[in-house]
This record gives C-alpha cells, sequence and structure tokens, in this order.
C-alpha cells in the first residue's frame, strides 16, 4: 500500500475506500495496470473520457451538469501522480500532464 497524503482536513481513510491497496510500491507496472489488475472484481480500470482537469487538480466532466470536483487525497507513484476525488473518482496523472480518469467504487 502506498501512502496517500489528505488534501484537506475533513478527509477520512474511510474516503478512500481500500483505493490504496491496490497499489503496491513493491510493482514496478504503470498505477493504470495495477488499477486494472488489483481491481478486477469491480471491473478493473476503466477510463472515461470527457474530463477536463484544472491546474489546481480540479476534474471537471464536459456534460456542464455535474459540480467539478476538488481531489480528496493525493499520492506520488512511480513518477505518476493519482489523485482521489469524491464518489470514486480516481485520476491518474503523468509527468506531461495527460491523464485519466477511472470510478472505482
Amino acid at each position: 500500500m502506498i501512502p496517500f497524503t489528505a488534501l484537506n482536513s475533513q478527509v477520512t481513510p474511510e474516503h478512500l475506500g481500500l483505493i490504496p491497496l491496490f497499489l503496491s510500491s513493491e510493482d514496478t507496472a504503470p498505477a493504470r495496470e495495477q488499477f486494472d489488475a488489483n481491481y478486477a472484481h469491480g471491473g478493473g480500470w476503466l477510463p472515461m473520457s470527457g474530463w477536463t482537469l484544472s491546474d489546481k487538480l480540479v476534474l471537471t466532466y464536459q456534460d456542464g451538469e455535474d459540480p467539478p470536483l476538488s481531489p480528496l487525497a493525493a499520492a506520488k507513484f512511480n513518477g505518476e501522480l493519482i489523485l482521489v476525488y469524491p464518489y470514486g473518482w480516481v485520476a491518474i496523472v503523468q509527468p506531461d500532464g495527460t491523464f485519466e480518469v477511472s470510478r472505482m467504487d
């Protein structure tokens, strides 16, 4: 399990659920592959397009009906940034700024 840093004082371990357990620092595979393998019972890592990510790490979905989501917690993992958002949304941000978002509830 890798350590996540809460990004506000109201975040509890329950907000993260089992998500931190799906990543192992002993495995050199990227987060996407580890999430896919270790969350297989929940469908694996299934990226969903249509998201934008601001420079403040706020996620917004293209439909304009859903509210923007601020990250609850973050972790650095093998050069990637893992962000956990409300409702089980998770983003993997690459060093070049590209990212994928998947729901892991």
